[in-house]
């Protein structure tokens, strides 16, 4: 084949190779997948959970022998959500699109800590695949799902693993940091998994697999908050209420497509962890002593702020608190909300100021 006939190939099939489609509007659509599935699942469960609503905590199915809640069967379908979102971005007809729920099921499951991850570059690379013998022959319904499922099958189980593996050493940096002074373990942590949060990885993986704890998890909340609130509150001038809602209670990942476009937005929120990680750690003390999970979930559903009172009610509980006091709950509400509600704008601003970021940038 000429150099012109596969262009006019892929002009064809509207496969566009470029870091706009698979940098931008691939990754936004992911963000929003996942925020139907495990995000949106983590609120329904946690609502639940808190105000004692029976139909949300009480399983609705048993698959394999596991229960499922409302909830929970929301969060089953991540990848299959994720990779589906990918596919209606990148235009995929409908046997590909049907076809990808399988690919992000795989590449999510094998992908561990960096399933988002695995999802984001298996599912786009099955599409295209897929995109590329749809309609091709006279029977489609057989060809386009067996190239799409066994493509993004096949590259979940090779690389899977190993992205998992990559995702994971940013563990290697946290554990490394717990072992430094608190003011310098709260910069590092905070920023690090803050980060992770709003990058296609899975901080709150992350954290339950280093069991991250104690000062450590105070941080990784204080990070994860920043970043959330951060971009919440900053980016309500083009968001509104929809947004700050969606980024405050769901995802900063949401963002990631305008981090790729530009990444000097992330500026603001970052800078914001690195100043209430060690007012978290130094000042309040603030410790996340409930599940390690929470220490990655920032204010998904408040999961990290319930994470950190069920940690309180535990240490009273056991002796090793003697109360909570007024401070505990100071400092969990200044670092969770009102610091970086006040930081990120300003430090924006700043940004703006510079020429780094123009009006259009936060818009999601």
């Amino acid at each position: 084949m000429t150099k012109d006939s596969v262009k006019a190939f892929l002009e064809r099939k509207n496969i566009e190779i470029s870091a706009r489609r698979y940098g931008i509007d691939a990754l936004s659509a992911m963000a929003q997948g996942l925020f139907c599935s495990l995000l949106i699942g983590t609120i329904i469960n946690t609502l639940g959970t808190q105000f004692h609503i029976g139909f949300l905590t009480a399983p609705v199915c048993t698959i394999s022998g596991a229960d499922y809640t409302v909830g929970g069967l929301a969060m089953a379908m991540t990848g299959p959500a994720m990779a589906v979102a990918i596919g209606y971005a990148l235009k995929a007809p409908p046997l590909v699109l049907f076809s990808l729920a399988t690919v992000g099921f795989a590449a999510n499951g094998l992908g561990g800590a960096g399933g988002p991850l695995a999802v984001l570059i298996v599912a786009i690379i099955a599409a295209e695949f897929g995109k590329a013998v749809a309609g091709e022959t006279k029977v489609d319904i057989l060809v386009t799902p067996l190239v799409t499922i066994g493509i993004g099958v096949g590259l979940a189980a090779w690389w899977g693993p190993g992205l998992g593996a990559a995702a994971m050493k940013v563990g290697s940096l946290i554990m490394w940091a717990t072992e430094l002074r608190p003011f310098l373990m709260g910069i590092i942590v905070a920023v690090i998994v803050g980060m992770a949060l709003t990058l296609p990885i899975s901080s709150a993986a992350i954290c339950a697999a280093l069991g991250l704890t104690g000062l450590a998890g105070g941080a990784a909340v204080a990070g994860c908050c920043a970043q959330m609130i951060g971009f919440a509150v900053m980016s309500f001038p083009e968001n509104k209420w929809g947004g700050l809602i969606s980024q405050g209670i769901g995802t900063s990942m949401l963002q990631m497509g305008n981090i790729v476009k530009n990444p000097r937005i992330w500026i603001a929120p970052t800078l914001t962890a690195a100043i209430t990680g060690p007012i978290a750690t130094c000042v309040f003390k603030l410790q996340m002593n409930g599940a390690p999970v929470s220490s990655g979930m920032g204010t998904c559903g408040l999961v990290g702020q319930i994470g950190v009172y069920s940690g309180w009610v535990a240490d009273v509980a056991s002796g090793a608190k003697a109360a909570i006091t007024g401070m505990d709950w100071l400092g969990l509400i200044l670092i969770s909300f009102v610091l970086p509600a006040i930081l990120a704008p300003l430090i924006n601003m700043g940004c703006r100021k510079l020429g780094w970021v123009k009006d259009g940038d936060l818009t999601i």
